[in-house]
């Protein structure tokens, strides 16, 4: 697959990039995010499914919405919480392929 190599991020874009990455660098947000990456869900929910308390989804979510990772609506007085776009389930499909294609040790 040939792709074009995007310019090299300057100041607050390559910030924005390495925050970016340091979100998805947190093995309970990843969790997070593969329980909301097809339907929307509750921080209690998640909580519960991940066995976690729902100050610790609730804040791991805070971390991924101001990353842009995910968005949240309101449902009555439940907020529900999705993969923001295409793009962040790219990376996250892209980070599985390549995972799975490195040696074993």
């Amino acid at each position: 697959m040939s792709q074009i190599w995007p310019n090299e991020p300057h100041g607050q874009e390559l910030e924005n990039l390495t925050q970016l990455f340091k979100a998805l660098g947190d093995p309970s947000r990843m969790k997070i995010l593969f329980q909301i990456c097809a339907t929307e869900a509750c921080v209690s929910d998640v909580a519960g499914r991940l066995d976690m308390s729902e100050s610790a989804v609730s804040h791991h979510l805070h971390v991924l919405r101001m990353n842009g990772l995910v968005r949240r609506r309101r449902s009555g007085k439940t907020i529900l919480y999705i993969l923001a776009d295409d793009h962040v389930r790219s990376i996250i499909v892209q980070g599985c392929q390549h995972v799975k294609e490195l040696p074993h040790h």
